[in-house]
C-alpha cells in the first residue's frame, strides 16, 4: 500500500474510531459525534503529534480497534484462501492483521493537524443490518478525500468491516497480493508473510 493511501486511511480510520457505547446509537450519529473526541485526544497530547508511539499505540488499541470487525475484515481481504484455513489459521491471520493494521494507522497519527470531517445524509432503511457512512476529509491547501465507511450490526453493535477511501477499498487493496502468496505458498506462507511485515514496521 502506497504511503499516501496508508496515510488517508489512517486519518479515515481515526476520524471515525468510536468510544464505548451503552446504547444503541444509528452508525452515522455514532461516528460523527465521537470523531470529535478522538480528534481532541489527539491534539490535546503532544506527544502524540511528536510521535511517543507508546501513547500512539494505546491510542489506538482503545479508541479504534475494539469497534472494528476485525475477523470480517481479515476474511474479506484474504478472499477465496479464507476458507482453506483452519480455525486456528484464521484466528493467527487476524492477529497478524489487526498487528499490521495497527502499526500502519499508527505511524499516521502523529501527522494528523486540521483535517476535518464532513458528513453526507445517511441512506438507509429501518431494519438495515448493513449500512455505509459516506464522509468528506477537508484540509487546507489539498482537494478534499472522500471515505465511506461500511459498517454491519453486530449485536447491539455498529462496526466497520471496510473504509473506502476515493473508491479505493482497504480489504481491496490488500486482496490481490495476499491472494498470491496464498496461492504461491499457502496459508502458512500468507501469515509468515504478515508476521514478517510487523516486525519490520
Amino acid at each position: 500500500m502506497s504511503e499516501t493511501l496508508s496515510l488517508a486511511f489512517a486519518f479515515a480510520w481515526l476520524l471515525a474510531a468510536p468510544a464505548a457505547q451503552s446504547q444503541e446509537v444509528a452508525p452515522d450519529v455514532l461516528i460523527k459525534n465521537l470523531s470529535s473526541e478522538v480528534i481532541a485526544e489527539v491534539r490535546r497530547y503532544k506527544g502524540i503529534q511528536a510521535g511517543d508511539a507508546a501513547r500512539i499505540a494505546a491510542l489506538v488499541e482503545a479508541k479504534i480497534v475494539p469497534h472494528f470487525d476485525l475477523r470480517r475484515t481479515t476474511q474479506l481481504a484474504v478472499g477465496p484462501g479464507w476458507r482453506r484455513a483452519t480455525p486456528e489459521q484464521q484466528e493467527r491471520l487476524t492477529q497478524e492483521f489487526k498487528t499490521l493494521l495497527v502499526r500502519t494507522y499508527s505511524g499516521a497519527v502523529a501527522s494528523y493537524r486540521d483535517q476535518a470531517l464532513e458528513f453526507r445524509p445517511l441512506r438507509a432503511a429501518a431494519g438495515d443490518t448493513e449500512v455505509t457512512v459516506k464522509s468528506v476529509i477537508r484540509q487546507s491547501g489539498a482537494e478534499p478525500i472522500a471515505v465511506e465507511y461500511d459498517l454491519a450490526r453486530v449485536g447491539e453493535q455498529w462496526k466497520i468491516f471496510d473504509v473506502r477511501v476515493s473508491g479505493i477499498s482497504l480489504v481491496a487493496t490488500y486482496r490481490s497480493s495476499f491472494a498470491d502468496e496464498v496461492r504461491n505458498n499457502g496459508v502458512d506462507g500468507l501469515i509468515t508473510l504478515l508476521s514478517r511485515k510487523n516486525q519490520q514496521i
